[in-house]
């Protein structure tokens, strides 16, 4: 048996803030558009579906309460039709799609709809708070430090400069904008509207296209504090890298993710049951898998799941035509690029998280699609898409175009 994708639809990114265009709708409508789009788009009927799987990094408020079976309610699906919401941090929704793959393979799912939710805006990043950070014995134990001081770590150790990161974040919005005008996303966006169906927004809000490696020079770091004058968290992280002399904080809003909204859902199914539809396979996930990598440095699990997935493949990195991984900070792609020794005309090539955003529990379905949709538009065959994990993992799909 094989998992092969359908469809793929995505909100458009709203910025993370009060102002933002997305602010308004609670985050189980945003999950709720998102979902009713999978039959209005390809004619399914909702009772051969069997799971919607959704990740949720911060299932708290209005996110809880398992809101992948109670938006699936929402949408109309039929009560058949159960409902799961699974946290693997920011790559939620990319374990939702190899979950979903892995109920198809089996035989224990037709029909599978993943992806994710993250109102970013409504519910803030932290707010279920956690043993991990919170609790002193297992934070000494786990050796806790913030993601950002990871960042700076791994920016520091294998030699990236902050000139180095802001070009990069600088290339991410040019790309991003490109690939707008050139409405390369536009297959798969969903147009999010309020309560009288007028269309909120359209297009990612998070871009500031206009961004130069001047202007990006002129912000601070955003983790030096942290790191060096509050808890201390640099001298943690030196005691657990002590060939590090000391971090060089090179990381700042302007060359990290953006905190958005967003929702994302795929389709996946086996081979039988889109027949029945008289749909045609856009892909078929060939190999997919998690890793666990060192939690203080913790952003480097990408590199390492994905020489895991193309072992298990029987590939090679020139196998690949298209590269995505999510843009939580900058040094985290200069690094994944450096230890594959991978080309950045084939990584990321439509921008990504740091010009777009990141809804943390959406963004591993979303960047997936993104990867499926350019390989239609360019012809290629095989995408690799991976996204880093809090707490030292990494996640990664192969993807093959049908």
């Amino acid at each position: 048996m094989e998992a092969f994708i359908y469809d793929a639809v995505r909100s458009p990114r709203g910025r993370g803030k009060k102002d933002g265009a997305l602010h308004e709708i609670p985050s189980i409508e945003l999950a709720t558009q998102i979902l009713r789009a999978i039959p209005e788009r390809t004619g399914i009927d909702t009772a051969d579906i069997d799971d919607v799987i959704m990740g949720c990094v911060t299932p708290v408020g209005e996110q809880g309460m398992d809101i992948a079976r109670v938006a699936a309610l929402n949408a109309g699906y039929d009560e058949q039709v159960p409902g799961v919401q699974i946290n693997r941090f920011c790559a939620s929704g990319l374990e939702a799609v190899n979950m979903a793959a892995a109920k198809v393979v089996s035989g224990e799912a037709r029909f599978a709809v993943a992806g994710g939710i993250e109102s970013m805006s409504r519910i803030p990043m932290g707010s279920d708070g956690g043993a991990w950070a919170g609790d002193p014995g297992v934070a000494y134990r786990t050796w806790f430090v913030p993601q950002g001081i990871s960042a700076d770590l791994i920016a520091t150790k294998f030699g990236f400069s902050r000139e180095e990161c802001d070009a990069y974040a600088v290339e991410s919005q040019r790309r991003a904008k490109q690939a707008w005008d050139e409405g390369r996303f536009a297959r798969s966006i969903l147009p999010i509207r309020d309560v009288i169906g007028e269309v909120l927004l359209d297009r990612d809000e998070h871009m500031r296209p206009e961004a130069t490696i001047q202007s990006l020079g002129a912000l601070s770091p955003s983790f030096q504090v942290m790191g060096e004058q509050m808890p201390g968290f640099d001298a943690v992280a030196l005691l657990r890298y002590p060939e590090v002399e000391r971090i060089n904080h090179v990381h700042h809003a302007g060359n990290s993710s953006g905190i958005v909204d967003g929702a994302a859902a795929v389709l996946v199914g086996g081979r039988e049951i889109g027949q029945k539809y008289g749909l045609k396979p856009r892909a078929r996930i060939r190999q997919a898998g998690s890793i666990g990598s060192e939690p203080t440095i913790m952003l480097t699990g990408p590199e390492s799941v994905a020489q895991k997935l193309l072992d298990r493949a029987g590939m090679k990195p020139s196998d690949i035509d298209l590269w995505e991984l999510n843009e939580a900070f900058a040094s985290v792609v200069l690094r994944y690029m450096q230890a594959l020794d991978l080309d950045h005309g084939k990584v990321n090539v439509n921008g990504g998280a740091i010009a777009m955003g990141h809804p943390l529990g959406a963004t591993g379905a979303m960047v997936l699609g993104t990867a499926l949709d350019e390989l239609e538009r360019t012809g290629k065959g095989t995408a690799l898409i991976n996204l880093c994990v809090g707490a030292g993992m990494g996640t990664g799909t192969i993807i093959e175009r049908v």
